[in-house]
């Protein structure tokens, strides 16, 4: 099946990441269930959607410019973000590429589609010297398994700024502890090496023996694991930097992102160039960094005092 094999190209060939294979799955099944049932799949059976939606999938070449434009129009109106409806956009656009590679299509009725522009957005980011003072106070994290774990978590977020996802994929054997460094595996299978900092290290070596300690029955490979020894998950992470940045921040966003944007943040503050920060961060262009010099202030006030004649 068509869909079956475009899957295959996104894992094989565009060497994409198991959750962005996923969401453009997903935006290819409203896409056909919204143009198969004409927006009316509410009032449809399951069996009467299931046909329907075969059917156009197997008369894939049918599928105009105004089908595209109306499910667009559709998702506007049900005010869907535009950065989610752009994201959608870049599902069917990569699809039916693929169909036009594989000549079963003859034109591509996305190649005209334009995508909503986004709104400017500055990166949300913690103060570095809240983040300081939560990891330098002793009453934040128990000496506890999970205690140091979550105190771990919360470093080396900020501390490499790596992404959630490839924090959960971090293994052991991921970390050396000789040449300071962790290894991780980023977007589109890309590896990368980050260097950590002394306090990091520490706290690695004191998480692992901890962990080895603990006689878990599964003996996970992976770096990070529950209180029962099971593989750490997303949600896990997430809802453990949400708890700790929620006793230093009052903004809304309390995410892992978020320390990863503090430490691009941190880095412009005191002096790094653009290029490194794009290397650690994983960035595959020097455009997806650059949000970050928008956000110095700090910086921009230093160098302000330095070189004006009345500052």
């Amino acid at each position: 099946m068509v869909l079956e094999r475009f899957v295959k190209y996104l894992q094989y060939e565009k060497r994409f990441s198991t959750h962005t294979v996923t969401a453009y799955q997903n935006d290819l099944k409203q896409f056909f269930l919204h143009t198969a049932t004409s927006g009316q799949h509410s009032k449809l059976t399951a069996a009467e959607i299931d046909t329907k939606v075969t059917s156009l999938i197997a008369d894939i070449q049918l599928i105009t410019y105004n089908d595209i434009r109306e499910w667009i129009v559709e998702l506007m109106n049900h005010e869907q973000t535009a950065k989610t409806v752009n994201r959608k956009v870049a599902s069917l656009r990569t699809f039916f590429k693929f169909l036009l590679r594989e000549g079963l299509i003859t034109q591509n009725p996305a190649s005209k589609i334009q995508a909503p522009k986004i709104p400017k957005r500055l990166p949300v980011v913690v103060e570095e010297d809240k983040i300081m003072a939560l990891l330098s106070n002793n009453e934040s994290f128990d000496d506890s398994f999970t205690g140091i774990r979550d105190k771990l978590i919360i470093e080396m977020l900020f501390g490499t700024g790596m992404r959630l996802a490839e924090m959960v994929g971090l293994k052991d054997a991921d970390v050396d502890l000789y040449s300071n460094t962790i290894k991780v595996l980023g977007k589109r299978n890309k590896e990368r090496i980050i260097p950590i900092n002394n306090e990091l290290k520490a706290l690695l070596v004191n998480y692992l023996a901890l962990k080895k300690s603990e006689n878990f029955d599964n003996n996970s490979l992976t770096l990070f694991v529950t209180s029962k020894g099971a593989n750490a998950y997303p949600k896990m992470i997430y809802l453990i930097v949400h708890k700790y940045l929620s006793q230093i921040s009052t903004q809304d966003k309390k995410s892992p992102h978020v320390l990863r944007h503090s430490f691009a943040t941190s880095l412009l503050n005191n002096g790094a160039d653009l290029n490194s920060i794009k290397e650690l961060l994983g960035h595959a262009n020097l455009s997806a960094t650059q949000i970050y010099t928008h956000n110095s202030v700090e910086r921009l006030k230093s160098i302000y005092k330095q070189a004006h004649p009345k500052a």
